[in-house]
């Protein structure tokens, strides 16, 4: 029965409660330069917690 009710729901319309990106969001998901500084606080804050538990 669960999936006749969700087949009737259709993405971004007003029935569909989770929220959607804005334009800043979906622009830092695209920015390259963004993903790179991300890529490297993340390894950064990685090698914070091994370092710690070796």
């Amino acid at each position: 029965m669960s999936k006749k009710v969700e087949h009737n729901i259709k993405a971004y319309s007003n029935n569909f409660t989770t929220m959607t990106p804005g334009p800043f969001a979906i622009y830092l998901r695209t920015c390259k330069i963004w993903q790179l500084l991300r890529f490297i606080a993340i390894n950064i804050k990685m090698l914070v917690v091994v370092s710690k538990s070796h």
